[in-house]
């Protein structure tokens, strides 16, 4: 059991009944000796963030989350496919757990599964994938209206803007927090 001046950024929670990571965290000490906690928790089944507030006295349960490495094998379409590494046993997740992580998988990536309670509940992807570019227009040398940015599209079907000199073919380094090219790799 945790008390509300314990919630650090990162920590798991149980809240309502649903597993919760902080996000932020300020404690303000109020006349008397008590103290409030201003947080924001970030909901690891539906994603949502809410900003809530507790005395110092609250108390809360932490978490059972586990994270294991899976390698991500295919999508038929609905359903995408992992592999745990250590027993072999295979995982299909829904759309409404991968959300916008399919735009970062590719067949044979390691990726870190969440569990909660023995079910999957979201995935955690490397900061950065490479991807190959598959389609985007050439680069016409007086081309500067557009910022010196163009539309790609890659491998998995994510559109960037990237920089001028960037050809079919030519793989990419992107981030996969901000969905931001970053360099050639």
């Amino acid at each position: 059991m945790l008390q509300a001046t314990e919630l650090k950024v990162w920590r798991k929670v149980i809240f309502k009944w649903a597993p919760y990571e902080i996000v932020s965290y300020d404690q303000k000490v109020v006349g008397r000796g008590g103290s409030i906690v201003n947080v924001k928790m970030k909901n690891l089944l539906t994603w949502w963030t809410i900003p809530e507030t507790f005395w110092d006295s609250d108390i809360f349960e932490e978490a059972d989350i586990v994270t294991k490495t899976y390698d991500y094998l295919y999508n038929d379409g609905e359903n995408y496919y992992f592999m745990d590494i250590n027993n072999y046993e295979q995982v299909s997740l829904g759309l409404d757990i991968i959300w916008d992580s399919k735009y970062f998988l590719s067949d044979g990536d390691k990726v870190m599964l969440q569990e909660f309670n023995g079910k999957p509940i979201n995935i955690n992807l490397e900061p950065s994938v490479v991807l190959e570019v598959m389609e985007t227009p050439p680069w016409e040398r007086w081309d500067t209206a557009t910022g010196w940015k163009k539309p790609a599209t890659l491998s998995t079907g994510l559109v960037i803007q990237v920089p001028l000199f960037v050809a079919i073919g030519d793989k990419l380094k992107v981030d996969t927090r901000t969905k931001i090219y970053l360099w050639r790799a």
